[in-house]
């Protein structure tokens, strides 16, 4: 469920335009009424505003954010500005494994294929051709049907195969001085220890299955212990925001969390976005 909350009546793309144009201009910057635009717009009225504040004045409205704006206030609202297939093409660029684990696991088929498209479209490369793991690759060039319906006999097969894994036989059919031989050689083929692997594997059955599990931790890592990890906490509210975060909300934490590890503007817009 969204938590992203929009006026009765919205103004046209033309007067939001208009009124981000004077909150631009004077002594300083008005973020408040950049808050009230842009916070409570949806992503197809954020596209109509973008488009309709360049042909009005002959710039962007990225670049202006950018130029009037600073600070983690200035990037979660960039990152929100933009158009969702854009802002994950984006952040799949330089992306750490978890982000590319997100984007291409907690994202419907059709937004995975458009975030495919913007990727091409930015960068002049494929995404696949940037993601070097064979399971993420397989992950993102997959369409896989995205209705309700399920063969439980499948699942119930699937499931079997899955309690009988390789691994599962490797494991109870070798000695212990066997295994530890297979753990180093395993390490030295891939880069990675078993442990990493669990890891991994725990975070892609968390989006897929769960996903509002999987973005509740980020949050609560983020703001967890000494600082804040911003671009972490941007990433979850942001790309959230029009999806599932009153689940996320409800899975883990409380708003007063975010409050307290945040402040001035940055804090505001966090929380319009939350709802």
């Amino acid at each position: 469920m969204a938590s992203l909350k929009l006026p009765e009546v919205v103004p046209s793309p033309t007067q939001d335009s208009e009124r981000l144009r004077k909150a631009f201009q004077g002594y300083g910057t008005d973020e408040k009424a950049v808050i009230l635009v842009l916070g409570h717009r949806n992503a197809q009225q954020r596209k109509e505003i973008r488009e309709t504040y360049q042909q009005l004045y002959n710039e962007s409205l990225i670049d202006r954010l950018n130029s009037e704006l600073s600070g983690d206030f200035r990037n979660a609202v960039i990152l929100w500005s933009y158009d969702p297939p854009e802002r994950h093409a984006g952040l799949a660029k330089d992306a750490l494994l978890q982000v590319l684990v997100e984007i291409a696991c907690a994202s419907t088929p059709n937004h995975l294929v458009a975030v495919r498209q913007a990727y091409c479209s930015l960068f002049d490369c494929s995404l696949e051709e940037d993601i070097l793991r064979k399971l993420l690759v397989s992950l993102v060039s997959s369409f896989r049907y995205d209705k309700v319906a399920v063969n439980l006999e499948v699942a119930k097969e699937e499931a079997s195969k899955l309690h009988e894994a390789i691994i599962i036989w490797i494991l109870s059919t070798r000695n212990f001085f066997q295994l530890r031989e297979t753990f180093a050689c395993y390490n030295n083929l891939y880069g990675n220890t078993l442990e990493q692997l669990e890891s991994l594997l725990h975070m892609v059955i968390w989006c897929i299955d769960c996903p509002e599990k999987h973005f509740a931790k980020v949050v609560r890592d983020s703001i967890v212990g000494f600082g804040t990890d911003e671009d972490s906490l941007n990433r979850a509210i942001v790309t959230r925001a029009e999806i599932d975060l009153l689940k996320v909300r409800f899975e883990y934490y409380k708003t007063s969390l975010v409050i307290g590890d945040t402040s001035g503007n940055y804090r505001d817009f966090l929380m319009t976005l939350l709802g």
